[in-house]
């Protein structure tokens, strides 16, 4: 795995581009090579940010509202799909389509940017094992349980529980993943349903974007007692840089209605969650998931997809080998993707 000098490559778990682009350009994926062109959206991806943060791998979100329902969540998973299969085509030196760790490292040989999906949510395959299946043989490599809705069989970290985590049919959607070798992902569950999951899969599970409860109580976050059954489990936290996740004033005044100063978020306050994950888990079991292009105001350092090089240097400044900012980066989400690859490539065979 290679990069720019001074620059640790990234294999980031989220990131809400697809979104953006539907939300604000109408799915084109014209002008992504010039920034001057995604400023006027603004997008916080783009081809030159992208290479500028050292961008290996990126798990595109292909995320869908709740507000959409039923078949037309299908239709909804299956257009985001569309739009970063397109992307791909358009900027062939840039990006190559990928689903195994194994995809990755041939991105790498040839220097682009392995592009691999994730679904935002349970509800997008309309508590339907089949279609959770064609999702996988499209190339989807995760699924995170719910969004902030709770679905048929899980409870959401954001909504009123209903089955005191994971339901008898959360377990099956559960077993099916493992079979079909599709990473559980539990950012945005209750921690309920955080604890059924772990107890219930027989792989590793990731935690796609998300920080740490014990830092900042917000319900999206992981606590301590999650990230001990986690690193038992071999799975890994990919520490994401929401601001209101990150800090509990930025919290506090964004539910205040964003009146008065706005407390100011910098990439310090999101190592120290870096550096409590380690504490907890351990150095094996964490990583990165920004979420840039799925939250408008970024700390301070942490702007764009270009300044994951902050992070590495703040890091650094701790007393980090380079060792362990590479298992940050890739090597231990790369771990975890390689441990499903034996069973998805036996299912899509």
């Amino acid at each position: 795995m290679s990069a720019a000098e001074g620059t640790i490559p990234v294999i980031d778990g989220h990131n809400d581009l697809p979104w953006a682009c539907r939300t604000h350009r109408d799915y084109s994926v014209g002008g992504l090579d010039d920034e001057a062109d995604t400023a006027r959206t603004p997008l916080q991806t783009d081809i030159p940010k992208l290479r500028r943060g050292g961008m290996l791998a990126q798990f595109w979100s292909v995320w869908v509202h709740t507000d959409v329902e039923g078949s037309d969540a299908i239709q909804a998973t299956l257009e985001q799909i569309d739009f970063v299969q397109r992307m791909v085509a358009a900027y062939p030196g840039t990006f190559a389509l990928a689903t195994t760790a194994d995809d990755i490292d041939r991105a790498s040989d040839t220097g682009r940017i392995a592009s691999l999906l994730g679904i935002e949510g349970g509800n997008q395959v309309n508590n339907s094992l089949a279609s959770l299946r064609t999702f996988a043989r499209l190339g989807v490599r995760y699924m995170t349980i719910t969004w902030n809705s709770t679905t048929e069989w899980a409870d959401a970290a954001m909504d009123t529980p209903q089955h005191d985590g994971l339901s008898d049919r959360g377990r099956e959607v559960i077993a099916e993943m493992n079979r079909i070798g599709m990473m559980v992902d539990l950012s945005h569950v209750a921690a309920a349903t955080m604890r059924d999951a772990l107890d219930a899969s027989a792989m590793p599970v990731i935690f796609s974007h998300s920080s740490c409860f014990a830092l900042n109580p917000h319900p999206r976050n992981v606590p301590d007692v999650i990230l001990s059954q986690l690193a038992a489990n071999g799975g890994v936290q990919m520490l994401t840089f929401v601001p209101a996740f990150i800090s509990a004033d930025y919290r506090a005044w964004e539910d205040a209605g964003e009146t008065g100063e706005k407390p100011v978020v910098t990439v310090r306050d999101v190592a120290d969650h870096v550096e409590h994950a380690r504490s907890i888990a351990g150095i094996d079991h964490i990583g990165l998931g920004g979420d840039y292009d799925g939250c408008p105001d970024m700390p301070v350092g942490l702007k764009t997809v270009a300044d994951y090089p902050n992070l590495f240097a703040e890091l650094r400044s701790r007393g980090w080998s380079e060792r362990d900012l590479a298992k940050l980066g890739f090597a231990n989400i790369l771990r975890v993707l390689r441990a499903h690859d034996t069973a998805y490539r036996a299912f899509v065979a």
